[in-house]
């Protein structure tokens, strides 16, 4: 599986390379995962003077855009030739993006030519796809939510 080789790194960690991990869709032909990376974040509100004498409110002559931070959900899959690998694989990976490197994550998606920090939220529970106490290939999917704080897009 070549092919999923260098998409995506974490901390300068090719994950499929070292977790068996990699982006996946809801259904085939979704793209769950460049939506979240893509959508632009909110701007922040710009501060107005409500002055009673006068009608409306008064905003700066110079509106400068500053952004907010944003919410990222990405669909992960791990994939292991074992159940034993795929226990450790899970679990290494669900750390490492626990941890990252003092709580931060950079994300360098190549094909985007993007580099996203953020920083771990929340997962939710891992949905099998393949069964777990039967020997031989695992697979399985999840969710994970990041914050990106200074958005980079």
């Amino acid at each position: 599986m070549e092919a999923l080789e260098g998409l995506v790194t974490i901390n300068g960690t090719d994950i499929w390379k070292e977790y068996g991990a990699f982006l996946t869709e809801e259904k085939k032909g979704g793209r769950e995962n460049l939506t979240a990376i893509m959508t632009p974040s909110k701007a922040k509100a710009h501060v107005g003077v409500d002055i009673r004498e006068r009608d409306g409110v008064k905003y700066s002559d110079t509106l400068e855009v500053r952004n907010q931070e944003r919410e990222v959900t990405l669909h992960f899959a791990i994939f292991a030739p074992t159940r034993r690998e795929w226990l450790s694989r899970y679990r290494a990976f669900i750390t490492m993006l626990k941890q990252g490197d003092g709580g931060w994550l950079t994300f360098s998606f190549p094909s985007l030519d993007m580099t996203m920090r953020m920083f771990y939220v929340s997962s939710t529970a891992y949905k099998p796809l393949t069964y777990l106490w039967r020997e031989g290939v695992q697979a399985s999917r999840f969710k994970v939510t990041f914050k990106e704080p200074e958005p980079s897009f």
